[in-house]
Order: structure tokens, then C-alpha cells, then sequence
């Protein structure tokens, strides 16, 4: 009995682990929990039979429909590549210029790091990232109306829409749950993707701020695709695969370092 249910409890140790990283390989998991990649496997393979997560060569994802991570724990997910990257996509915004940017735990870093400049207007689908701009020198924020949504202060639904399309922003600066392998930016939740696809259909430019394990994550809803990006700036961790897509499709990579 207590084998069973130290079984369990690893099991779901397991997903949480997942739910924070979006994938991991057997050998990581082995290690991280102590215990041979044997009992990995038939962990995953048992998580898998029961619908709960997506196997792969060598490890597992989560499914695509998985509700994404909690704001605060995805704000300590890569929280230091997320600060080199919010720096370093700040230095990529001109003064003077009119500016989006949509909610999201790096974009948010993003947004601190806007106090050097001037003349920007700010538009944003965040309350968070309002009120984190708002007293900013030389910065003036505009929200659109709409449902905001408790966890993590997004603005939501078809007037947070509207409002976007008024816009023809100079620059945006999004982020994104995951990255396909094909390029395409995925999220979990469409009424956030449809705010998110008005912001890049109202920028002339954008900039797409996400961490290196954003790539080949699993999300159910797309929201645009990597070729549409001006520059990604992601961290050194970048895969080359990453570095490739971006390389074939003419799109900017700034690594923060």
C-alpha cells in the first residue's frame, strides 16, 4: 500500500512539475525526483493511458488543452531569463513612439523597465502592467474596457478588442504561452488570443518576448505565428532549432544576456 502510494503522490508531483516547465525529459525527471528512468517511464506512460499527458521520444508534455500555470508561479518560471529578457527588449524601443503590450509574466518585465524613456504612449490589455507604467516620467497609459481577469489582471472580450483596433501602434511587444516547431504562437485561453491577434493586426512592428522553454510547448489556441515578429528576444538557452526558424523566416533574434 504504501508503494502505491508513494506512486501516486510521485505522479502528481510529476504533473505539477509539468504544469510549471510545459515539458521534460525522462533523464531530468529520473534525477529531479531521485529515482531510475524505468519508474519514470511507467509513471508517464501510466499518465499518458489516463489522458493526462502527451508522451514523446525520451519525455512528455502536457496536452495542449491543459490549463496554463498560475500567474504568480509562472512568474518564478525562468524568472531571471525573464528580467534579462524584459531588459533587453526595453532597449529595443525608441522614444516618442506608441507602443502595445499585452499581458503576460516577461512582457511585464518589460514594462519595469520603461522608466529611462520618454514620450511613449502605452497601450495595454494588463492591469498589472497599468499600474506598474502608470507613474512612470515621460509614459501615458491607456487600458481598454472589459472583463478583467482575475489571475493574472488580463483585460478580456470584444471591447478590449474594438478598443485595440482603433490603434495603429508603432511598436508591439507580446509574449506567447508556446512556440511550435513551425513557427506558429500558441495560448491557452481564446478570448486572450483574440485581444492578442488585434494587437499584431494594430502594431506595424512587434517584438515577441519569450524564455527559451517556451519552444515546442503545448497550447490548444493560436494566436499568430513567428513570422510576423520583427525580433524575438529570448534567453542564451535558445535552441538551435529556434535559431534556425527565425534565421529562415527573416526574424530578428536578440538574446539577453
Amino acid at each position: 500500500m504504501k508503494t502505491g502510494r508513494n506512486t501516486k503522490a510521485r505522479q502528481q508531483a510529476i504533473l505539477r512539475h509539468l504544469h510549471q516547465n510545459g515539458r521534460a525529459m525522462v533523464e531530468d525527471l529520473a534525477e529531479f525526483f531521485e529515482t531510475t528512468p524505468q519508474t519514470i517511464r511507467k509513471d508517464l506512460n501510466i499518465l499518458a493511458e489516463e489522458g493526462r499527458v502527451m508522451r514523446f521520444h525520451g519525455g512528455a508534455s502536457l496536452l495542449a488543452g491543459s490549463e496554463y500555470t498560475g500567474y504568480e508561479i509562472r512568474q518564478q518560471i525562468a524568472r531571471e531569463q525573464k528580467e534579462l529578457i524584459g531588459r533587453a527588449a526595453a532597449q529595443l524601443v525608441p522614444n516618442n513612439t506608441a507602443i502595445i503590450i499585452n499581458a503576460g509574466t516577461t512582457t511585464a518585465e518589460l514594462a519595469r523597465h520603461l522608466g529611462l524613456h520618454s514620450g511613449l504612449k502605452v497601450v495595454t490589455d494588463s492591469v498589472l502592467i497599468a499600474n506598474d507604467t502608470r507613474g512612470l516620467p515621460g509614459v501615458e497609459v491607456m487600458v481598454p474596457g472589459g472583463v478583467v481577469r482575475g489571475s493574472d489582471g488580463a483585460i478580456l472580450g470584444e471591447s478590449a478588442v474594438e478598443f485595440i483596433r482603433q490603434f495603429r501602434a508603432d511598436l508591439a511587444i507580446v509574449g506567447c504561452a508556446a512556440i511550435a516547431s513551425d513557427g506558429a504562437l500558441l495560448d491557452f485561453d481564446l478570448r486572450e488570443a483574440a485581444v492578442a491577434r488585434a494587437i499584431l493586426a494594430s502594431s506595424r512592428n512587434v517584438i515577441l518576448t519569450a524564455d527559451s522553454s517556451k519552444f515546442e510547448r503545448m497550447a490548444p489556441v493560436c494566436i499568430g505565428h513567428l513570422q510576423q515578429m520583427r525580433t524575438l528576444v529570448t534567453d542564451k538557452a535558445c535552441p538551435a532549432e529556434l535559431r534556425n526558424l527565425c534565421r529562415s523566416l527573416g526574424v530578428g533574434l536578440t538574446l539577453a544576456d
